[in-house]
């Protein structure tokens, strides 16, 4: 009868403490990698949430331009009229509709352009937060080589990269 040769994983782990401390330095780098990943995730939304909020104020901003425009549209024909025909009336409502809409677009602009400028730092954050998740993800796979290759050079490349990683991903929370 053919003799069976069993492995036991913990013989192996006993025989290779490196094996232990570069597991648990792949699961210090997987942990890192799953909260920079999630703030980029979280970053992103913020940042189309933000330029949303951004195409919604310049919409509304054309569309009182337009009302403005139409306001000075019927000062030019009322100021064609004569005051008989009760254009003086008109030229004092529609000098009052000007100012609200002049005052109302000014208002909107500042605001969609607050917007716009915190979309793109959103989105500068989420740049950094990606680049980081990428070192940290390659970080990752190298140290896993050592399980492979059960060469050191590895694990060495690894936490290179994933401090590489985490120090681009903790500059976005400084951007």
């Amino acid at each position: 009868m053919a003799e069976l040769e069993i492995h036991h994983e913990a013989e192996e782990a006993a025989a290779d403490p490196l094996g232990k401390k570069i597991g648990a330095l792949a699961a210090v780098l997987a942990v890192a990698l799953a909260i920079v990943t999630i703030a980029s995730h979280r970053t992103h939304t913020a940042a189309i949430m933000h330029k949303s909020t951004a195409n919604d104020q310049w919409t509304y901003y054309q569309a009182t331009r337009i009302k403005l425009h139409s306001v000075e549209m019927s000062e030019q024909i009322a100021a064609l009229l004569t005051d008989k025909n009760g254009a003086g009336g008109i030229l004092a409502k529609s000098a009052d509709q000007k100012a609200k809409y002049e005052k109302t677009s000014r208002d909107v602009e500042r605001e969609a352009r607050n917007a716009d400028a915190a979309a793109e730092a959103d989105e500068n954050r989420a740049l950094r937060y990606d680049i980081g998740e990428g070192l940290l993800e390659i970080g990752l796979v190298l140290s896993s080589l050592y399980f492979i290759s059960k060469k050191k050079m590895f694990p060495a490349m690894g936490v290179v990269s994933g401090l590489a990683g985490a120090a681009v991903a903790v500059t976005g929370l400084l951007a």
